[in-house]
């Protein structure tokens, strides 16, 4: 039997960072849309699930004044954040987890004002349950960011380019629990601010 690295696991996003791939680059109109939907941080903290190079997590904690903690599951990918860090004033704080799995006390704070989620919730295997544990971690009146590409949007006709987005289903998943939903849309994106 052949089996396959969960998308969510250090297993399969490891090597992708290891041999050089980075990902779709923070624009400038989605720096624009978190400034609207997420205000201003007032060192308050922020969560940044799948952080990658740490692009996101940067904005956060510098241009909106959020404290933040990027995590990620692929210690290529937190080095590569925290390399970043060069200034004179403090980054962000950078740990190497998985979400999915890890114990949530490891975190730094019990709970965030904002966790964003970049091209991330599209390769949770269980959304359901990832949703769950981001909602535990949510401080009342936060925000959950969820940034992901919907299914069929891209100009292509390759099939396997048009699944690379959530589904309708998983939109519904997505957005269903929680009591205001916004949304904007940036191309092949799909931008959720969620409340509780």
């Amino acid at each position: 039997m052949i089996t396959t690295a969960s998308t969510a696991s250090a297993a399969y996003w490891e090597p992708c960072w290891a041999e050089g791939r980075r990902y779709r680059q923070l624009c400038e109109a989605e720096r624009r849309l978190m400034n609207e939907y997420l205000g201003p941080g007032c060192a308050r903290p922020a969560l940044d699930i799948g952080s990658g190079a740490g692009a996101l997590a940067r904005h956060l904690h510098h241009e909106l004044g959020y404290r933040t903690t990027g995590v990620d599951c692929s210690p290529s990918a937190v080095a590569l954040a925290a390399a970043q860090d060069t200034g004179t004033v403090p980054g962000p704080a950078w740990r190497c987890l998985d979400i999915t799995t890890t114990d949530l006390a490891a975190l730094p704070d019990p709970a965030f004002a904002v966790i964003t989620c970049r091209l991330v919730y599209r390769w949770m295997d269980d959304k359901a349950a990832f949703i769950e544990r981001v909602r535990h971690l949510l401080a009342p009146g936060g925000i959950f960011w969820v940034v992901t590409e919907i299914a069929g949007r891209r100009p292509t006709s390759d099939p396997a380019l048009q699944r690379l987005g959530i589904t309708a289903a998983e939109a519904e998943l997505l957005t269903s629990a929680w009591s205001v939903v916004r949304v904007a849309d940036l191309d092949v994106l799909r931008c959720y601010a969620l409340r509780p």
